[in-house]
């Protein structure tokens, strides 16, 4: 008879992102290793595989060397848990334990490592579990005291759930080696849970999977965070795991003027970055995209990094581009991000559910200067950001990218250049002319359509940016200190702006 080509069914991690990471969950009746410094993960991981096995009716036993029931019991309504569908079995001390009471604590110290397994052997064979727990190998480590010994034991162990059918989570801490190899070759599969902690904001933790036979997964980092309800995952995203989807006819930007700048509007599927120094205008330009989007019926959402929702809200009423009837009609979704708290990853993840959930046409991110603060290098945002537009480009997204500039006029700078992955580039200058401080707008490149290559002035009135005449008659607006020959009707009348910031 020919073997039954179709795979096993996966055992869930009770991990949503894991499972996805994991390409559905765990191979059934294998070994798995987690491992990780203390304050991780681990046991909060291990608890969430052995709940999510009671909503299915598997049978679950949690076998602790190290944590006393109670602890273990304290874990899990922090979490909101009830642990009433999990046996736990302690081999920890303790005190006023008499001999005419069942023995079902050793104190690891007091036994042969032999003696051990064959009591973690009986409990398994008396209780008949298909999901086990092993908290944690380093109390087995001590008792070996040899490496050969110890790697036996673990082999012993591992032949022994095999022929029981039982899928086995073997927690470690990584000692002062880090990982130890030979269980990873023993392993069916190795997870490694990691934190690290910056100069500011609260500890990032991360995890990748080491090896995992049998089944492909998806390889390098991945965030996660400690919640209340059990570990969060946000699995690294993979444009080329998203199909293409067709970008369709330009849309407006609620101005036809910038519209012809632009070369006809803007194009699902592609991106724009907005440049130019602080106060000039490129908040009030995307929120006026966005504003004509969600006036015509799409979802938009707006990722806020630089201000606080109290003042762009304030600000965009007073220019005639209120937000909230869109907030209460759940056409925009406006989130404040805080980038010490917010994990990369988690930002991510933050824009997948806003484009596949909420249905977002629209996304902007104000701005990418606070966005590269929660990168470990500029490295890593260049790369995250490429593969980040490259997923919005393939879901026919309009993209908004906000990102401050250094200095005023003259020459200024940026902190990171992502010019070259944007599909247009939009540049918003200041310039002085007549003992004014002007401002002037004009698109760098596209790559959908014929642009304007003139300059123009622009005002920030009601409904946003208004752009004038092209300014024919000026040089050197792009240095900030042009020079005029031509008529002073060429410059925009001063208009009276609304209270409030201009920009």
């Amino acid at each position: 008879m020919a073997p039954d080509p179709s795979p096993p069914v996966k055992v869930s991690t009770g991990i949503d992102g894991l499972d996805l990471v994991l390409n559905g969950g765990l191979t059934p009746h294998r070994m798995y290793l987690i491992e990780g410094t203390p304050g991780t993960g681990k046991t909060t991981l291990a608890l969430g595989f052995l709940l999510a096995g009671v909503e299915t009716n598997e049978v679950g036993l949690y076998i602790t060397l190290a944590e006393t029931d109670v602890e273990l019991r304290a874990v899990a309504r922090a979490h909101g848990w009830a642990l009433d569908g999990i046996e736990l079995f302690e081999m920890v001390p303790a005190d006023g334990f008499s001999n005419d009471q069942e023995q079902t604590l050793l104190h690891p110290s007091e036994v042969e490592l032999g003696e051990t397994v064959r009591t973690i052997m009986a409990k398994v064979d008396e209780l008949r579990p298909t999901l086990v727990v092993l908290d944690s190998l380093s109390e087995l480590r001590l008792l070996a005291q040899s490496p050969i010994r110890y790697r036996r034991q673990i082999l012993a162990l591992k032949h022994f759930f095999s022929t029981r059918s039982c899928t086995v989570l073997f927690l470690d801490d990584k000692g002062a080696d880090g990982s130890d190899l030979q269980l990873h070759s023993i392993a069916h599969g190795v997870i490694s849970l990691g934190q690290t902690l910056a100069s500011f904001g609260g500890q990032r933790r991360r995890l990748h999977v080491v090896k995992m036979r049998e089944a492909p997964f998806r390889g390098g980092y991945h965030d996660f965070e400690i919640e209340r309800g059990g570990l969060q995952v946000f699995p690294r995203l993979v444009a080329s795991d998203h199909p293409a989807l067709d970008g369709g006819e330009p849309i407006s930007t609620g101005s036809p003027p910038l519209d012809a700048l632009l070369g006809g509007g803007l194009v699902p599927g592609t991106s724009t970055l907005l440049t130019g120094p602080a106060g000039v205008g490129k908040t009030t330009a995307a929120v006026q995209c966005m504003v004509a989007a969600l006036e015509r019926g799409q979802k938009a959402s707006y990722f806020l990094f630089d201000e606080r929702m109290p003042t762009l809200l304030t600000r965009s009423a007073a220019l005639g581009m209120d937000l909230r009837p869109h907030l209460e009609s759940g056409l925009l979704e406006l989130r404040a991000i805080d980038p010490a708290e917010m994990s990369p990853g988690e930002f991510a993840c933050a824009v997948q559910s806003a484009v596949e959930r909420h249905g977002s046409t629209v996304v902007a991110i104000d701005s990418l200067n606070a966005y590269l603060q929660a990168m470990p290098n500029e490295k890593f945002l260049v790369l995250q950001m490429h593969e980040m537009l490259t997923y919005l480009g393939q879901k026919g997204v309009v993209s908004l990218l906000i990102l401050g500039l250094h200095g005023v006029t003259g020459d200024i700078r940026s902190d990171v250049d992502l010019s070259y992955l944007s599909d247009t580039v939009a540049q918003l200058r200041y310039f002085e002319a007549e003992g004014e401080v002007r401002q002037a707008i004009s698109v760098i490149k596209t790559r959908t359509a014929r642009h304007e290559r003139t300059i123009r002035e622009f005002q920030i009135g009601d409904r946003g940016l208004q752009l004038g005449e092209p300014l024919n008659q000026f040089q050197g607006v792009l240095a900030g200190v042009p020079t005029f020959s031509g008529e002073a009707k060429t410059l925009m009348s001063s208009q009276t702006h609304p209270d409030g910031p201009r920009a």
